[in-house]
């Protein structure tokens, strides 16, 4: 038990009054962000995405969204969901296309496994409880995402869209999980969301459906963006 009470890396679960001054300001993280920024803006053929993507990993990491997700499940859900959905795709979006084929199943197992892996409780609890395990999440999951998107964004567009239908299945069949789960399944939640009006169900069950709906959106939204470069394509084929 002590070892769920230890202080996670964003610190205490906070109060709702407190939320909105816990900014996260840890020195290597704003200067890692810093030297990204610096980075993009000299060597990025998209520099405004790769800036987007950097805007979202400090919206993660830095803002009150961090503290929040100290207290509720459903915040943390939302942080890593940009992670993956959001900071991957427009991080990838700023470098130049060249990813070789060929990667795209391998990538997309990896993402899902990874994502399932880490909000298994005993993963989760570990994470919030390990400066070092909470680390290794965040770069697994950044970096199998960006895995994902590279090699979804050198594939065909057929491909594409089938990799990202069953990306879309894998994100929403995890939130589904968590949904109708009948007990809460996180430790270092059950006793941070009361503050907030919620029990430690309902805020599960809240962040079963922001995988469920939003977050599997985005993979949807991304595979009908495919859909569209296939007809497209087939259009101009046959017009010529």
């Amino acid at each position: 038990m002590l070892q769920e009470l230890s202080t996670p890396y964003c610190g205490a679960p906070p109060l709702p009054e407190d939320v909105l001054g816990r900014w996260n300001l840890d020195p290597l993280v704003l200067a890692a962000l810093a030297a990204a920024a610096v980075l993009c803006l000299a060597r990025s053929p998209r520099p405004a995405a790769g800036l987007g993507g950097l805007l979202v990993l400090a919206v993660i990491f830095v803002s009150p969204l961090c503290a929040m997700s100290s207290a509720l499940f459903s915040a943390r859900t939302v942080h890593h969901v940009l992670l993956v959905a959001l900071a991957a795709p427009l991080l990838v979006w700023a470098t130049p296309r060249s990813a070789p084929r060929g990667q795209l199943a391998a990538a997309l197992v990896c993402q899902a496994l990874v994502f399932w892996a880490w909000h298994a409780p005993a993963a989760y609890g570990l994470a919030l409880r390990d400066d070092g395990a909470y680390w290794l999440m965040q770069a697994s999951l950044l970096f199998s995402a960006i895995w994902f998107w590279r090699a979804v964004r050198s594939a065909s567009a057929l491909a594409a869209t089938g990799a990202l239908l069953v990306a879309m299945v894998a994100m929403g069949l995890l939130g589904a999980v968590l949904t109708f789960s009948q007990a809460p399944l996180y430790a270092p939640h059950l006793a941070s969301t009361f503050a907030f009006g919620l029990t430690p169900l309902e805020d599960q069950q809240a962040a079963g459906l922001i995988m469920w709906v939003p977050a599997a959106g985005v993979y949807l939204l991304a595979a009908l963006a495919a859909v569209r470069d296939l007809l497209t394509t087939g259009l101009r084929e046959n017009a010529l």
